[in-house]
Formats: C-alpha cells, sequence, structure tokens
C-alpha cells in the first residue's frame, strides 16, 4: 500500500519543511527534497517547529531523510508537492520519471493552476489538490515557525489521503470541492501582495482600517471576476467569502473582534511574497493576482487596483531591495 512507504515533499522549503517534519515528528516515514541551503541547515542544526500556540517540536537528522536528488521519489508512497508555482513543470518531470506509478500525489501549492499541469505532465497518476491556510516563516538555523491558524484541505478520494496524512498538530481534512477552496485560498492570499509592499507584520496590517480598505477593494475586484466567470469561492473560516469586503471595512474594534474569533495570527506573522521580496526571490503574484486578471479579461471585467499591485510588485522585484514600506495611499496610485 502506498501509506507504507514513504511521504516524499518535493521542494522543502517554509512549508514542505514545516509539514513534512511535523508528520515525521508523529512517526511517519518522511523524505525530504531540499535544495543544497536547506539540507546543510537542517544537516546542522536539526529540524525545529516552533507554533503560534507556543508549541515546539525538535528533530534530530536521523528521524527524517533529507536529499538533494530526486531519486528519492523511487521510495515514495505519496508525494507532497510543495514547489513554487512556477518550478510545477519541473517536479512533475521528475516525479513521472522516478517515482511508482501508484504514488499519490497531493498539491500543497498557492495558487489553482497546478492541479491541471500536474495531471497534464503525470499521465494518470491519482493527483489530488490541496490547499494550506497558515503562514510557515523560514526563521533559520533549521527552525520554521507557522504564524498562522488552520487545517490543510485535500481533495476528497476513495482511499481517504487526507485521513492517511493527518496527525496530532497538523490535521488535515478532505474537501468534496477542493477547487472552490483553493478559489477561497486565492482571494484571501491576495493580501500577500499587500503585506509585502507595506512591510508589515500581517497583524499590524490587518489591526489597521486603511489597509483593510485596500485589500477589500481588491478583494471585491477578484470576487466580480470569478462571479462573472461561475466560480463560487469556498472560505476556508466560518466567513463567506462575499462577506469579507464588508466586514474589512468595519471599525477596528468590531473587525478584530471578529477576526480573533475566526482566525489566529502571531504579531510577527508575514506573508510568502514578503519572504520572497526580503530574499530577492521571484514571488507567485502571475499564480496569484496573474490568476484573477486573467478570468477578468476573459469576461471582460476591469480590475485596475490590482493591475496596479502586480505593477508594483514586479517593480519591487525588479529593483531587488526588498519590500518597499509602501503606504495604501502610495499603492492606489493611479490604479
Amino acid at each position: 500500500m502506498v501509506t507504507d512507504r514513504s511521504i516524499v515533499v518535493a521542494g522543502a522549503g517554509a512549508i514542505g519543511c514545516f509539514v513534512g517534519g511535523m508528520l515525521a515528528a508523529s512517526g511517519r516515514r518522511v523524505a525530504l527534497l531540499a535544495r543544497p541551503r536547506v539540507k546543510a541547515e537542517i544537516e546542522r542544526f536539526g529540524l525545529r517547529l516552533t507554533d503560534f500556540d507556543g508549541s515546539e517540536k525538535k528533530l534530530g537528522t536521523g528521524q527524517l531523510a533529507l536529499s538533494e536528488d530526486p531519486s528519492i521519489f523511487h521510495s515514495a508512497g505519496i508525494v507532497l508537492v510543495t514547489v513554487k508555482s512556477a518550478d510545477t513543470a519541473d517536479i512533475a518531470d521528475q516525479i513521472a520519471q522516478l517515482a511508482p506509478q501508484d504514488a499519490v500525489i497531493v498539491s500543497l501549492q498557492n495558487g489553482v493552476g497546478n492541479v491541471a499541469l500536474l495531471n497534464e505532465r503525470l499521465g494518470g497518476r491519482r493527483v489530488l489538490a490541496g490547499m494550506v491556510p497558515f503562514n510557515v516563516i523560514a526563521m533559520g538555523e533549521g527552525r520554521f515557525h507557522r504564524s498562522t491558524s488552520g487545517d490543510i484541505h485535500v481533495g476528497e478520494d476513495a482511499d481517504n489521503t487526507a485521513a492517511a496524512l493527518s496527525v496530532p498538530g497538523l490535521a488535515m481534512r478532505a474537501s468534496r470541492d477542493i477547487t472552490g477552496v483553493q478559489w477561497g485560498k486565492l482571494i484571501i492570499n491576495l493580501n500577500n501582495a499587500l503585506s509585502a509592499l507595506s512591510d508589515m507584520p500581517l497583524a499590524a496590517q490587518l489591526a489597521n482600517r486603511e489597509w483593510r480598505k485596500l485589500f477589500a477593494d481588491q478583494m471585491a475586484e477578484g470576487l466580480l471576476a470569478m462571479k462573472a466567470a461561475g466560480i463560487t469561492p469556498v472560505s476556508a473560516t466560518p466567513i463567506p467569502a462575499n462577506w469579507m469586503p464588508t466586514l474589512l471595512k468595519l471599525p477596528d474594534t468590531i473587525f478584530n473582534l471578529i477576526l480573533g474569533k475566526t482566525m489566529k495570527i502571531d504579531p510577527e506573522a508575514r506573508s510568502s511574497m514578503w519572504q520572497d521580496l526580503k530574499q530577492g526571490r521571484k514571488t507567485e503574484i502571475d499564480y496569484l493576482q496573474g490568476a484573477v486578471i486573467a478570468l477578468a479579461e476573459q469576461n471582460k471585467i476591469e480590475v485596475p487596483l490590482m493591475r496596479r499591485i502586480v505593477t508594483l510588485i514586479k517593480e519591487a522585484e525588479t529593483a531587488g531591495q526588498g519590500p518597499p514600506g509602501l503606504t495604501p495611499q502610495q499603492i492606489r496610485g493611479a490604479a
């Protein structure tokens, strides 16, 4: 059975190391396909997983396999794909060449187009979509910190892969409408760019009504494009996605009360896009805002604010100076 073999994490960045580490801490056989820098860091310091709730787990290098060589796919029963969206085609080709034919492939990536690409490249293998609602920050010296709350969602299948992967501290839930869940996550992920442009922690940014109004206006554009395309986003929180633009514009006291009951955010939580700009990496803006803009173009919907935000992120990527620290007014600009 595939569950008797290794769980291979394809792309051990922040999310991959945290998810793989949590699985290994619960006794699962885990192998991380990692870049040389990450492999060397874990070999030197071990793997330390910390959480917004104050909990901590430490793993020695003997508790999981580490490799730069994709031949570790040979032993895979389940492959968790956690690479950036731009690297999906390359990792799919490696999986197709090296992983057993019956290995289950689970995409735990941002965006909504990765599963289609995996299916195209993997020719008939079982590919499941997934959605990771929380953020993880790479803190250095083998430490990976989960800074927001939420359970992972995985597409429902006959073998209940979600249940097979669920462990204490890392719940995975089967979803019948995983496409809707992915679009629901994407609409929330539109804030990643605002977080990156602001150079503020997520909690501080969301506590500021002007930033929330900006997020609300961008989200309203996205929801309009989705509605025109016949897409119904499924919220990862108890709050329906269509309510979010209105709730975001509420006074601070009321909004913070609602947020505190639906989501836990570490005071130092940052978005993955902020981390990308900080480290001089290309962001996933084309797979987040870009996916919504493509929908809008197909359905003749205007999304000027979203286009403005894409332009500013690409300018920050080109400048290579990290998050630019813009104000809401500067971001609105000519949108």
